[in-house]
């Protein structure tokens, strides 16, 4: 496979990433859009399809298309009702690439293309069983298991985020209450610091609309609301692990997407969350990892890595 490209594309909340990727990983061009310029998948597929098929004069050996999205469906090729895209309809992206660009083009969830990046080029190389947590706009989860990707018998399994961890709890996208995500994701802990704000004073009143990176710089400077914040963040997405770990028995999980930049404070609170609820007989099995790719975009290389198996 050397010297071939595959082109990946990467569907986020907030962003979407187009690249050319040859076989070492290596990134040869890059297009990026916001999510939000566009009001349906198939104007997405319509809009897109002609600039790649003009950018593809400039290379040889193309593979495919590979694309990570969330709820994206490996058998199907189709995007499934995603609450954090807009776009609230079943999409056959898979089968309008290739309709509209001829080329071989393959769809899954977000999170496993992160898993997959993790498996070809991170630190899972030599792992057999692990996880990957995507904390992004929401959370998703690849999981891993004898080397090979988990998709269950309707191609959605690693829904991580929606599992229900408090009862009545926040309103999720997906139309129920208390997920994970609502609290454990870059929306979330912004929700957490904008109730904790309402207590207590903090650098973060100052910001009209602050993000997760900004909770992260405060906290940085000691900033209590902050630190409160990610702990609390911790602290859930922690005993959720403890669970997880009783279901898959992972040699680690890895935190990948924007807010796992955040990591040299939220995974010491997982951490110890985690081992604060964890089975005695998996307690110190399980490793809570920053992704080696945190400064990539995994999700990206691993819809390219997909074509490229």
């Amino acid at each position: 496979m050397r010297n071939k490209i595959s082109i990946g594309i990467d569907i986020g909340g907030t962003n979407i990433e187009i690249a050319w990727v040859n076989s070492d990983g290596k990134i040869l061009n890059q297009i990026n859009y916001k999510t939000n310029k566009f009001k349906t998948g198939k104007e997405f597929a319509d809009y897109i399809a002609p600039i790649i098929i003009d950018e593809n004069k400039n290379y040889n050996n193309i593979l495919g298309i590979g694309i990570g999205a969330p709820n994206g469906n490996y058998f199907t090729g189709n995007i499934e009702f995603a609450p954090n895209l807009g776009w609230d309809e079943v999409i056959p992206l898979a089968k309008l690439f290739r309709e509209n660009i001829g080329l071989n083009t393959k769809l899954t969830n977000d999170a496993n293309a992160a898993a997959y990046a993790e498996m070809i080029y991170g630190d899972a190389k030599l792992m057999k069983n692990f996880v990957v947590i995507t904390l992004g706009t929401g959370l998703g989860s690849g999981i891993v298991v004898n080397s090979e990707m988990l998709y269950g018998s309707t191609g959605f399994a690693g829904e991580f985020g929606h599992i229900i961890i408090k009862e009545n709890g926040r309103e999720c996208g997906c139309g129920r209450n208390g997920c994970l995500e609502t609290y454990a994701s870059a929306t979330g802990i912004v929700k957490t610091a904008n109730q904790i704000l309402k207590q207590s004073n903090s650098v973060l009143s100052k910001i009209n609309n602050f993000e997760a990176k900004d909770i992260y710089s405060a906290a940085l400077s000691g900033d209590e609301v902050a630190i409160k914040s990610i702990e609390f963040t911790g602290e859930i997405l922690g005993k959720a692990i403890a669970d997880y770990t009783a279901l898959f028995s992972p040699e680690a999980v890895f935190l990948s997407g924007g807010l796992a930049k955040a990591h040299s404070l939220i995974i010491p609170a997982t951490e110890n969350a985690m081992n604060n609820n964890m089975l005695k007989i998996f307690k110190n099995t399980v490793e809570i990892l920053p992704s080696k790719l945190i400064d990539k975009n995994a999700g990206l290389l691993g819809a390219a890595a997909m074509i490229m198996d």
